[in-house]
């Protein structure tokens, strides 16, 4: 009689253990979006300062300023981290084209306030980068949870779907062309 008890104490703490797993794995996974959340957010807070000071200098540029407007409007009213991750590339991209200016104008690239934000934004972009990585690390484990034994098993009982990983847009594969000419 006592054996039975156990036996089915131990079933019990197994089918626990896995649902909590399967929970905790799911949880790190929704932080790790919302730490992607928070960093693409302190990027579209930092562009509105960066474009004050480039249209300080060059006046002239105001369709690449619009670009960077209208990259940051989109990324702060995206849904979904599909639509964040698609509009969080294009106000990248579109700050990329404002950093490129400033090559072409020493004065802007002297700026003290220019130089500040321009660092500011590069330390978000390794925070997105690791936030990125984060949630991928943390979708593998919970991908390799759902597909080995006996950890398959409760996947199926407590409907545990794969989940997907972030992935980078074809342009930022593309090997970058070096030339010295």
């Amino acid at each position: 009689m006592f054996w039975w008890i156990a036996i089915i104490v131990a079933v019990a703490l197994i089918f626990v253990y896995y649902f909590n797993k399967f929970v905790i794995l799911g949880n790190r996974i929704d932080n790790s979006l919302a730490q992607i959340d928070v960093q693409l957010r302190k990027r579209a807070e930092l562009v509105p300062n960066l474009v004050n000071v480039v249209k300080g200098y060059v006046k002239h540029e105001s369709a690449m300023i619009h670009k960077v407007t209208e990259a940051r409007k989109a990324l702060l009213g995206a849904k979904g981290i599909v639509g964040k991750m698609k509009a969080g590339n294009q106000l990248e991209t579109a700050l990329k084209s404002i950093f490129a200016l400033a090559e072409n104008y020493p004065q802007l690239k002297a700026n003290e306030n220019f130089g500040k934000l321009q660092e500011e934004l590069s330390a978000i972009e390794d925070k997105i980068a690791y936030a990125r990585q984060f949630y991928n690390d943390s979708v593998l484990d919970y991908n390799n949870s759902t597909k080995t034994f006996p950890a398959v098993i409760f996947a199926a009982l407590y409907r545990a779907k794969e989940k997907e990983f972030l992935q980078l847009p074809e342009a930022k594969r593309a090997v970058p062309k070096v030339s010295f000419e």
